[in-house]
């Protein structure tokens, strides 16, 4: 099977969430090509072509492709289509933007949030917030798939020799264009590949509250902050914080859960995480069911006492 990969990048450098996509796509046991769409993008198609088993990198760049714009994503992939059985993206928020539309232009069904491969056309998926898994079985005969990145591992890096082609992008598309668009800054890590991840609910109160408890916390650990959407629709953080299963699906090697009672939408973004450690006052939160630390205090007690311990210990 011909395998494309949708390339998840900065217009600079490779995302992680590439490299997982690889390796969740190896077992279709095909030749696997990564699709690099942006501006400016030579070194992450570069840094592509230097992964192990990829066949060779496929470089299209506009402004409307450095802006996102599905659509112009959409009329590029769609004329490969013809040379491949599937189509594969990290199931992120672009991914989740574009998939749907290629599958819909293909008239196939869609496979979502594949968390396993276990045949050519039989993958794994959650459903109801995480709580089951389903394996399905294709019918069409060209694959959509999203891959939740958080259940692979990285492919290596470094030991490809793949080449790199350059594409012509399509026309801008009529009717739809690029208006504006605020980047949040900051200097920790990105939510969806932090290793630590501090996340705050609701009983924090306010969003003065919220980034005066969670942020100190989060420098000192090198952690990326999240929240809860309780907490989102609160309006004590930004829509990109979010955790759960309307928000980012999460991974790291250390999930510090404070205030937040542990809702399932909440859980399914999270509860793969290696070690959850949850600050609640109120023992029947179900965030403890899950938790392999739980302390039972009020945070106001607990994250200065923390604070003061990691002072201590010399972070």
């Amino acid at each position: 099977m011909a395998v494309l990969v949708l390339a998840d990048h900065d217009n600079k450098s490779l995302r992680d969430t590439t490299l997982k996509t690889v390796t969740a796509v190896q077992p279709l046991s095909g030749d696997i090509d990564i699709l690099v769409l942006g501006q400016g993008a030579e070194a992450a198609a570069t840094a592509a072509a230097a992964i192990p088993g990829v066949r060779k990198v496929l470089l299209a760049e506009s402004a409307e492709l450095g802006q996102g714009i599905a659509e112009a994503a959409e009329a590029v992939i769609l004329p490969l289509m013809a040379g491949y059985d599937v189509v594969a993206s990290p199931a992120t928020t672009s991914g989740k933007n574009l998939a749907p539309r290629l599958a819909a232009k293909l008239d196939v069904a869609l496979v979502s949030d594949v968390v396993e491969v276990a045949g050519p056309k039989t993958f794994t998926r959650p459903i109801y917030a995480g709580n089951a898994l389903e394996t399905v079985e294709a019918s069409d005969g060209k694959l959509v798939l999203t891959i939740r990145s958080t259940a692979f591992k990285p492919a290596a890096a470094t030991g490809g020799s793949a080449t790199v082609e350059k594409l012509a992008a399509p026309a801008a598309p009529s009717h739809t264009r690029f208006v504006s668009e605020e980047v949040a800054k900051s200097d920790r890590p990105e939510l969806g590949a932090a290793k630590i991840v501090v996340s705050g609910g609701r009983a924090l109160g306010s969003a003065e509250e919220f980034h005066k408890v969670l942020e100190p916390l989060a420098d000192k650990l090198g952690a990326a902050v999240g929240a809860s959407r309780a907490a989102v629709d609160a309006g004590y953080a930004a829509n990109d914080l979010q955790v759960g299963q309307t928000g980012k699906v999460v991974a790291p090697e250390l999930y510090l859960a404070i205030g937040i009672s542990g809702a399932i939408q909440h859980l399914a973004g999270m509860k793969d995480s290696k070690v959850i450690v949850a600050i609640n006052k109120d023992p029947e939160a179900p965030i403890f069911q899950i938790a392999d630390y739980g302390l039972v205090a009020d945070y106001k007690t607990a994250i200065p006492e923390l604070m003061q311990a990691l002072t201590d210990a010399g972070k």
